[in-house]
């Protein structure tokens, strides 16, 4: 009995030495108390953005011609190449013209013969040996011969195929002995100096355009970002595909060329979207971070952010209008840290 008494007696001391024991473990830890920070906040709301829309367009040059033969024949000469520099009335083609030439040579005899003819009438009329009717016919016979030498001789320059304005060869689309017909084509001639981006725009874009309007271009190829006067709007909408050619204006520069890429930007409708300053954003990994001011202590909060505007970040989610975001310290910030919240213009 004596043994048992003991037993009881040391179990309720090691009982009550283990209750003292946790009690001091758990009041030892006294959570620390942060510092109060001066901060300055700023209420965030919405504000109105432009919202920016791309089409594709391409640059050409503004004087560009595809150069076709007015008369049928075989070529004999192309004296030209891709790449060639060319002046205005330069040869680029000369066709067979023994068939014309020859029509030429028919129609001039003619033209001699009628006005021999002529001339013979008109002093056989002076000497009352012919009439007045016979010697106006042979005038409208002159006349008539005259016309079809004309017209021959312009037949005959039509074998030589000549530029119609100093530029580049960009296209060669015959060799010497093909044939050429009336509307067949066989060179490209542009005139790299002049260049423009050619876009088609969206009819529901369009109608807030005019001439003379600058537009944001951006030609990756050429490494420019720039912007360009519209200098022709198309007045008819595209049934097929709803757009409006425009062209823009490009100024010269040495690394633009013709057939290049380019993107127009065009201001929609006005969006209403967050933004905050980028400086005040911190980043941890892949996460972007800022405090918001939340019944006097200071709150950490996750966000997403968007396009950018100047020093503006936008956010996507993470913030609502009303938050008071702190976006200056006199020190660095934790999450709970208590804060004295200072007007805006004063200094920390």
């Amino acid at each position: 009995m004596m043994l048992k008494q003991k037993f009881f007696v040391l179990l309720s001391l090691f009982a009550l030495l283990g209750a003292t024991g946790c009690t001091e473990h758990a009041e030892s830890p006294a959570r620390a108390v942060l510092p109060e920070v001066r901060v300055q906040v700023e209420t965030v709301a919405l504000s109105e953005v432009p919202f920016q829309v791309e089409v594709a367009g391409t640059v050409e040059a503004v004087d560009q011609a595809l150069i076709s033969a007015r008369v049928s024949g075989q070529l004999v000469a192309v004296p030209v190449r891709v790449g060639s520099q060319v002046e205005k009335g330069q040869l680029l083609a000369k066709i067979s013209a023994a068939e014309i030439a020859a029509q030429v040579l028919r129609a001039e005899a003619q033209y001699s013969q009628a006005k021999r003819n002529l001339e013979r009438e008109t002093k056989l009329q002076k000497a009352n040996a012919s009439t007045r009717e016979t010697v106006s016919s042979l005038k409208e016979m002159v006349q008539i011969a005259e016309a079809a030498y004309r017209e021959a001789k312009v037949m005959l320059d039509y074998t030589l195929v000549k530029a119609p304005f100093s530029g580049t060869l960009t296209h060669k689309l015959v060799e010497v002995g093909d044939l050429a017909a009336p509307g067949k084509p066989l060179l490209r001639l542009e005139n790299g100096t002049a260049l423009q981006v050619v876009a088609q725009i969206p009819e529901s874009l369009v109608q807030g355009l005019t001439l003379g309007d600058q537009l944001q271009l951006s030609i990756p190829a050429a490494g420019l970002e720039i912007t360009a006067p519209i200098n022709e709007i198309a007045p008819t909408v595209d049934p097929q595909s709803r757009t409006t050619q425009v062209k823009l204006k490009l100024p010269e520069h040495a690394a633009l060329h013709s057939g290049q890429f380019a993107r127009v930007s065009l201001a929609d409708k006005a969006s209403s979207t967050l933004l905050i300053p980028g400086s005040i954003l911190r980043q941890s990994g892949q996460m972007t971070q800022v405090f918001v001011a939340d019944q006097g202590v200071a709150r950490l909060r996750l966000i997403r952010t968007g396009a950018h505007y100047g020093e503006q970040v936008e956010v996507l989610s993470g913030l609502q209008p009303g938050d008071r975001l702190i976006i200056a310290s006199k020190a660095a910030l934790r999450d709970s840290q208590p804060l004295e919240i200072v007007a805006s213009g004063r200094s920390l």
